[in-house]
């Protein structure tokens, strides 16, 4: 595996456009070396990260792009909604695959395990102190709870998709605003959800991000269709359900 950067260095290197490369079994786009083209193509666009799902697909795209790679894996169980990387174990083989950065549920949702998600992010601080820690949040007060627990980064992931959010379709810019404001001085702050236009992106760093992270409206066509057809059939199937499932 080559050098890690800095972590200072790391982070103050992710300014501007971060592009979620991720297929599921199940998507119509996925074969076994779509994740790699994705990533070249947001490398060669001028993204300065790329955020990626399973050790496999990480090591993949690590073996043929030059970007620093915002690691995770999505694990489902009947029993939560936590999904992102939620288990020791899977932040420790994110980051073996060859992630710079471990991306993990600190929400107050509950886990398959029955504790909070948020208590993983200091077990992997200790486990694994020389990784950076995404923290996926879904709220400013989870955002300020994580920044306080040592998160690194911290982004509104899971604004949305959490059981509090499950309505919510848009991005909160004004607590986006809030956490750019209050915690921008203490820990790297970037937008990521419901961002779907460059217009979007730029009202965000605007409002004080320090990167963007945007997935499907870049590398999932097959949702971006289903965005259009959503609307265009009157609202009758919500395209948002097929981007929220369980794979």
């Amino acid at each position: 595996m080559s050098k890690r950067m800095d972590k200072k260095e790391l982070i103050e290197s992710l300014k501007g456009l971060i592009v979620s490369c991720q297929t599921q079994p199940d998507d119509p786009i996925h074969t076994d070396d779509m994740v790699v083209k994705m990533a070249e193509a947001a490398q060669w666009g001028g993204a300065v990260g790329i955020r990626a799902n399973s050790p496999e697909q990480i090591a993949a795209i690590k073996a043929k792009v030059d970007l620093p790679i915002i690691g995770l894996w999505k694990i489902w169980h009947d029993n939560t909604d936590v999904f992102i990387t939620p288990t020791l174990e899977a932040c420790k083989a994110v980051w073996e695959a060859g992630a710079d950065i471990i991306a993990l549920d600190c929400t107050s949702q509950i886990t398959a395990e029955g504790r909070p998600a948020y208590e993983l992010l200091e077990i992997v601080k200790k486990e694994i102190p020389e990784a950076p820690i995404f923290a996926d949040v879904s709220n400013f007060e989870e955002a300020k709870r994580a920044s306080e627990m040592g998160a690194d980064i911290v982004a509104p992931t899971l604004y949305g998709y959490t059981e509090e959010t499950k309505h919510i379709e848009e991005p909160d810019m004004r607590a986006f605003a809030q956490m750019c404001r209050e915690l921008g001085d203490k820990v790297s702050i970037m937008m990521e959800g419901h961002i779907y236009t460059p217009e979007d992106a730029m009202k965000c760093m605007f409002l004080g991000a320090d990167a963007v992270v945007v997935g499907s409206a870049i590398t999932r066509p097959h949702l971006t269709t289903k965005r259009f057809t959503d609307l265009l059939t009157g609202y009758q199937n919500n395209w948002r359900d097929a981007e929220r499932s369980k794979h």
